[in-house]
C-alpha cells in the first residue's frame, strides 16, 4: 500500500552498476539451493501471480532482454559477440527457471563480469598516464544509450569510454573550478574506479540469483520481486532510513542513487532538505568528514553510508531534480533522528481568505500518511491513533472555528492501512462502498464503510500531487465519484495493485496479488487520480509514478458498484477553472511552476548529449541556468523578495516568502495550499447560489 515497493524494485535492480567476479575463472557458479529457488519462483509466477503468465519461447526473449538491460543497460560493457554467444537463452530463458538450469545464465554473467573488471583497469591505467585533455574540440557525449546497438569490438568501446573519462574529468573540473587541478582530479577519479574494483571483487553466486530472479520478475510488473535471504532479513533497515536516518527512501538511476520519496515527518521532510528525483553524488559524516563519492556505488553502500545514529549529521552532496546540467551541485545538511507518530499525525489550520474586503476561514488538514497503531489496536485500546480518529479530531476544531470548508491535504502521502482509506471516506459519506479488489482469480471483494452518518458534510477539497499514492488514490478517488467534492492538484501516482510477500525454501518472493478499483469499476493502475482542476508541478510523470516503471500493469475497468451521488461538482468546473486561471495569472508562485516546468521539460528534451568541449559546456550550462535565474528572480520580484545572483543559490533561499506564509512552508507549496481554499470558497459559493 505504499511507495515502498518501487523503492524495493529499484534497490534490487541497482546491483547491475558493480556486482562481478575478479576473475573468469573465479565466476560464481550456481548452488543447488539456488536451483531450487528458480524452479520456486517459476511455480510462483505461474500459480500465484495476479494474471496468467505463459513461461514459453516469447517470453523467453523478452526475460532474456531484460537480463541483458539489467547487466548492461547503457551498452557500455559487453559486445555484440558476447550477446551472439549466449542467443540460446532467448529461446531457454523459461527452462532455466523452471527446471534450474542457470549454468548459461551465470556464464553471461561471468562474460559481463570480465568485460566489467577489464573497463575499470583500462581506466584506471589511462589514469595512471596522466590525464592530457585539452577540452578542445566538437566532441559530444550520448546521455542515453539503452537503445544503441552493441558495440562490434573493444575499440568502439574505447571511444566511448575515452569519452566519458573525459567527461567526467570535465565536469569534476567544472563543479570545483577553485580546484581546478589535474593531480586532485586524477586522484578522485582515480579512487572513484578503485572503490568500484574493490567492490566488484566481493560478488557471490547469490549475488547473481539475485539479478537473474529479478529480471525474471521485472518482466511481469516492477512490483513483483526477488528477496535473497540476506535482502529478506536486512530490507527494512537498509532501505527505509526511516528509523534513525534521514526519512528518505531512495532508488538506483543510471550510476546515481535517487531519492524516490520522503517519509512524512522525517528529518529531511521537515527540514526541506531533499526533493523527490534529486540525485546523490557524495556522503560526508559530521561537519568535518570527508566527502565520498558515490557516483556508481551500489544503493545499500549508498544506504549504509546515510545511516547513523540518531543526532548526529549526514552532508549530502547532491543535483537538484531541476538542474539540467550534473556539474551543478549543493550540499545539504540533516541532523539523523527517528521518524515518530507524532511527526506522521494529522494536523489542520485555518488558512484565511479576504474578498471584497471580507474574511473567509478555511479549514486545511494535512494527512501525510495512512496510519493506525496496530499495537494498541489489537490489544484493545479503546483510545488508539489512527489517521480516521485524528482526522475527525481535526474537523470537530476546524467546526470550532466556523469554517466555510474544508481542504484534506493528501500531498505526498504515499498510502498505508487499506483499513483507514475506507474509514476516513466514511467521514465524509453516509455508508457505501469504497473500494473493489479483484484478485487473481477474478474474484471481487467489496471494501466500504457501514457507519451511519458522516462526520462532516460541508464542502469539501482534497488536494493531491504525483506522489499521492495508493490509499491516497483510494480516497481522492472515491471522493470524486460520490461527487462528494473536488480533486485538484496533479495526476497522482498511479499504483493500484497488492503484493504479497511468500517465503521460499531459499529467500522470498513479492507477488503482485490483486488490484484496487474504484466504485465506478475504473482502476487506479497506471493512471492514478485526474484532478478535476490541475496544478503545474516540477515533478515529471516520466521520473516518478507507475508510468515511469517498466512493464507496469495496464489500466483497466471492472463493474460498477451501486452507489449514491452527494453532488454534481463537474457542473461548476467550467467556472472553476475560468477564475482559478484568472488566479494563477496573478500569482508568482503559479506563474513560476508553470513556466519552470515547461523550461526544466524542454531543456531535457533538447539535451541528448553534452559537449566535451570546455568553453561550449560553460555556455550550455550558463544559457539554461540564465533562464531558470530569470524565471526565480521574475517570482521574486513579483513578491518583493531580494534577486539572487546564482540560480544555485534557489534551493537555500526557497523557504524565503511572504510574511503571511508558515514559516516551514516552501513559498510554491504554500501557493497550492492557498489556491484550493480559494477554489473550495468558489465551489461552496457556487453551490449555495444555484
Amino acid at each position: 500500500m505504499s511507495l515502498f515497493a518501487a523503492a524495493r524494485r529499484a534497490a534490487i535492480l541497482s546491483l547491475w552498476l558493480v556486482v562481478c567476479a575478479p576473475a573468469l575463472a573465479d565466476a560464481p557458479t550456481p548452488t543447488d539451493e539456488q536451483r531450487q529457488a528458480a524452479a520456486e519462483v517459476a511455480e510462483s509466477l505461474r500459480y500465484g501471480y495476479y494474471a496468467d503468465i505463459n513461461l514459453d519461447d516469447e517470453w523467453s526473449s523478452r526475460a532474456f532482454q531484460r537480463y541483458l538491460d539489467v547487466l548492461d543497460p547503457q551498452r557500455a560493457y559487453l559486445l555484440s559477440r558476447d550477446v551472439k554467444d549466449f542467443h540460446d537463452l532467448d529461446s531457454s530463458f523459461d527452462e532455466a527457471l523452471d527446471e534450474g538450469k542457470l549454468e548459461r545464465v551465470y556464464e553471461l554473467y561471468a562474460r559481463y563480469q570480465e568485460r566489467l573488471e577489464a573497463r575499470l583497469k583500462w581506466m584506471i591505467d589511462r589514469l595512471d598516464d596522466g590525464i592530457a585533455f585539452d577540452y578542445q574540440g566538437n566532441e559530444r557525449l550520448a546521455l542515453d544509450r539503452e537503445d544503441e546497438a552493441w558495440a562490434k569490438n573493444q575499440e568502439a568501446l574505447d571511444q566511448l569510454w575515452g569519452k566519458r573519462l573525459k567527461n567526467a574529468a570535465l565536469t569534476q573540473s567544472l563543479s570545483a573550478p577553485d580546484e581546478d587541478d589535474a593531480e586532485d582530479i586524477t586522484e578522485t577519479l582515480r579512487d572513484r574506479y578503485e572503490n568500484q574494483l574493490s567492490r566488484v571483487e566481493q560478488t557471490n553466486a547469490e549475488d547473481v540469483l539475485v539479478l537473474f530472479l529479478n529480471a525474471v520478475t521485472g518482466t511481469v510488473d516492477p512490483h513483483t520481486e526477488y528477496l535473497s535471504p540476506s535482502q529478506s532479513e536486512s530490507f527494512d533497515i537498509q532501505m527505509k532510513l526511516s528509523l534513525e536516518g534521514i526519512g528518505a527512501l531512495l532508488q538506483s538511476e543510471g550510476e546515481y542513487v535517487k531519492v524516490s520519496s520522503l517519509v512524512p515527518g522525517g528529518p529531511a521532510d521537515k527540514g526541506d532538505a531533499l526533493e523527490p528525483a534529486d540525485r546523490i553524488v557524495a556522503v560526508g559524516q559530521d561537519e568535518d568528514g570527508e566527502m565520498v563519492n558515490v557516483v556508481g556505488m551500489r544503493l545499500d553502500e549508498v544506504v549504509d553510508l546515510i545511516r547513523g545514529p540518531k543526532g548526529s549529521t549526514v552532508r549530502l552532496d547532491v543535483i537538484p531534480a531541476k538542474a539540467v546540467d550534473v556539474t551543478r551541485t549543493h550540499t545539504v545538511r540533516i541532523t539523523r533522528d527517528t521518524v515518530k507518530l507524532e511527526d506522521q499525525a494529522a494536523k489542520s489550520e485555518v488558512v484565511t481568505v479576504t474578498r471584497d474586503g471580507e474574511d473567509h476561514k478555511v479549514g486545511v488538514i494535512d494527512v501525510p500518511t495512512f496510519y493506525v497503531d496496530f499495537d494498541a489496536w489489537q490489544a484493545g485500546d479503546s483510545d488508539y491513533r489512527s489517521s480516521t480518529r485524528d482526522v475527525a479530531k481535526e474537523i470537530d476544531k476546524l467546526k470550532q472555528e466556523n469554517v466555510e470548508g474544508i481542504v484534506l491535504d493528501l500531498r505526498n502521502n504515499g498510502g498505508g492501512a487499506l483499513q483507514e482509506a475506507n474509514s476516513l471516506i466514511g467521514l465524509f459519506i453516509d455508508r457505501g462502498p469504497t473500494v473493489q479488489v479483484r484478485d487473481a482469480r477474478g474474484r471481487i471483494n467489496l471494501y466500504g464503510d457501514s457507519d451511519r452518518g458522516s462526520h462532516y458534510d460541508g464542502p469539501l477539497t482534497v488536494l493531491v500531487n504525483r506522489l499521492s499514492a495508493s490509499a491516497s488514490e483510494i480516497f481522492a478517488g472515491a471522493i470524486q465519484d460520490y461527487g462528494r467534492g473536488l480533486v485538484v492538484g496533479n495526476q497522482t501516482f498511479g499504483k493500484g495493485t497488492v503484493q504479497t510477500l511468500n517465503e521460499l525454501s531459499h529467500g522470498q518472493i513479492k507477488l503482485t496479488r490483486a488490484k484496487f478499483y474504484r466504485i465506478t469499476g475504473e482502476s487506479t493502475q497506471l493512471r492514478g487520480v485526474e484532478p478535476d482542476l490541475t496544478f503545474p508541478s516540477l515533478i515529471s510523470n516520466d521520473d516518478i509514478g507507475e508510468s515511469a516503471l517498466d512493464n507496469a500493469l495496464p489500466w483497466d475497468k471492472v463493474r460498477s458498484v451501486q452507489y449514491r451521488r452527494y453532488g454534481e461538482p463537474q457542473r461548476y468546473l467550467d467556472t472553476l477553472q475560468k477564475e482559478h486561471d484568472e488566479r494563477a495569472e496573478q500569482n508568482p508562485n503559479f506563474v513560476y511552476l508553470e513556466r519552470e516546468a515547461k523550461l526544466v521539460k524542454q531543456l531535457k528534451e533538447q539535451r541528448t548529449s553534452i559537449s566535451l568541449n570546455r568553453e561550449q559546456r560553460q555556455r550550455e550550462m550558463d544559457a539554461q541556468e540564465a533562464e531558470q535565474l530569470s524565471l526565480e528572480n521574475q517570482r521574486r520580484k513579483a513578491l518583493g523578495l531580494d534577486q539572487l545572483e546564482e540560480w544555485t543559490d534557489a534551493r537555500e533561499s526557497e523557504s524565503d516568502g511572504s510574511e503571511d506564509e508558515e514559516e516551514d512552508d516552501k513559498p510554491v507549496d504554500r501557493a497550492q495550499v492557498v489556491e484550493a481554499a480559494e477554489i473550495l470558497l468558489d465551489y461552496a459559493h457556487l453551490k449555495k447560489t444555484q
